[in-house]
This record gives structure tokens, C-alpha cells and sequence, in this order.
């Protein structure tokens, strides 16, 4: 590993933790509760604030600015944190900021992750694995994004609001309710669902086994006529014995503000 390496313009706190082979460019500034692990390049005018702890091999690129306060009244400057895995790329302009007493103290980010330009997460966001945002894609408190999710550019979440596992949202989207695992979703602020992530799922190695399973209980839970419930508890009696067939019926019965439901000017999943 080599040595770490601060450019003469930048403004580093003695009291931040840094790793090995840490590279800071010019104009950045990193604070005193900072903790940046092994490999992490600011490239330059990158602001690291608050207390946040960095994992290793993560690159921030011109204007970035993470931990920051969060944009929320109840705030009132409690220690609440930042965390964020290994291997991320933050663009220029991405910001993230802290949580909140409200929140859990906490915005989390796990690791594989692309920020790309102007993307926003906001206060107590929890942020899995392998998961792109796309440009100017932002998500307001609280919102959960799991792993292999894309979010597409220009699209806003809702705070509250979660983002299954390998889903795919199109672009401009405005998401309002929880988005189930495997789908996809667009059409902009009446976007809804539009079927299955199948070439997604594919290249993510599911088989056509596990992909006939989802395809059927998406039909009867997003696609289906009455109550959720009831849809619910016919798939339920499908008995397919799928592990992801199960994960998307769990994720549909824990959620709190509603999931999207399949549009009805589409046809098939």
C-alpha cells in the first residue's frame, strides 16, 4: 500500500483518522471525526464533515460533500453519523448527509455502489450493495434502497419509501409507495409497474425456474382484481417453494406506505 498523499491546499483536521494510501487532491477539506479508510481518493474541492467512517477503496470525485448536516427542521446538531462501505464511487456534486435523532442517528451505505452526478441521499437513508443511482436521482429521509437497485435519472423517492431488491426504475419517476423486489417501474409522476426485471434477473444468474416462479405471483399479488389480501394469500397457495417467490410476497405484506402496482394499459410481466 503506498503512502498517503495530501495536496498543500487542502484542509485536513490532525484529529481524522486516516488509512493507508489515502490521496486527497486540492481544495478538499476532511474534519475531525472523519474516518477514511485504505485506498479512499478525494480527487479534489471534496468536503467530508461530521462523523463519518469510510471503509476502503472509495473515490470522491470534484464537489462531492458527505456528512453533512441534514436538511431537516427537527434537527438540532445531535451526533448522529455517516457510514459507508468499501468501494463506492460518489460523482461530482453527489451529496449524503447524516441522520437524524428521528431516524435511528444513522445513513448508511454498504459497498459497490455508483453515485453518479448531482444524486442526493438524504437523512437516515439506508443504502445496501451494488446499487446505481443515476444522474440527479435523489431520495428523501429514511428511504431504503436495496441491494442491485437502479434508480433512474432524475427520479425522486419519496421519504419512508423502500426500493426492493434488482429493481429497475426508469427514468423522471416520482415513487410514492415501496417498490417490490424484481420489478421494473416508469412512467414518470403516474409511474407504476410494467413487469418483471427479467434480463436483469438473468444476468444476475436466476434461473428460468426462479423467473417463472416470480412471473407467477406477480400476476396474481400486481396484477390481479380485489383486496391485496386476498391476492396475497392466493399466491401464498401457490406453494412454488421459491426462495425469491417468497421475498417478494414478504416484502409486500411488511410494507407500511403501499407498493406500486402493475399498470393496467400493460399486458404480461
Amino acid at each position: 500500500m503506498s503512502q498517503t498523499q495530501i495536496h498543500p491546499s487542502a484542509v485536513v483536521s490532525p484529529k481524522a483518522k486516516l488509512g493507508e494510501g489515502v490521496i486527497i487532491g486540492a481544495f478538499c477539506t476532511v474534519d475531525e471525526f472523519v474516518t477514511l479508510g485504505d485506498g479512499c481518493e478525494l480527487l479534489s474541492h471534496v468536503s467530508i464533515t461530521g462523523r463519518t467512517t469510510i471503509g476502503q477503496n472509495n473515490r470522491f470525485f470534484p464537489f462531492s460533500s458527505i456528512g453533512a448536516e441534514p436538511q431537516d427542521l427537527k434537527f438540532h446538531d445531535e451526533a448522529s453519523e455517516v457510514v459507508i462501505g468499501d468501494n463506492n464511487t460518489f460523482r461530482e456534486y453527489t451529496t449524503v448527509h447524516r441522520g437524524t435523532e428521528g431516524g435511528g442517528m444513522l445513513t448508511k451505505i454498504g459497498d459497490n455502489n455508483l453515485f453518479q452526478t448531482y444524486t442526493h441521499v438524504a437523512h437516515d437513508c439506508q443504502i445496501g450493495n451494488d446499487i446505481v443511482l443515476a444522474c440527479s436521482a435523489i431520495l428523501a429521509g429514511h428511504v431504503e434502497v436495496h441491494d442491485g437497485a437502479i434508480v433512474g435519472a432524475m427520479s425522486a423517492v419519496h421519504q419512508f419509501c423502500r426500493i426492493g431488491k434488482n429493481v429497475m426504475l426508469g427514468a423522471t419517476c416520482t415513487v410514492l409507495k415501496d417498490m417490490p423486489p424484481f420489478t421494473i417501474g416508469g412512467g414518470g409522476y403516474t409511474m407504476s409497474l410494467s413487469g418483471l426485471n427479467s434480463v436483469g434477473l438473468k444476468r444476475k444468474g436466476f434461473s428460468n425456474d426462479d423467473i417463472r416462479a416470480l412471473k407467477q405471483v406477480y400476476k396474481i399479488v400486481f396484477m390481479g382484481s380485489g383486496k391485496l389480501s386476498d391476492r396475497l394469500i392466493e399466491a401464498e397457495k401457490l406453494n412454488l417453494n421459491n426462495a425469491h417467490a417468497d421475498e417478494l410476497l414478504t416484502f409486500v405484506q411488511d410494507s407500511e406506505r403501499g407498493v406500486m402496482m402493475h399498470s393496467r394499459k400493460e399486458k404480461g410481466a
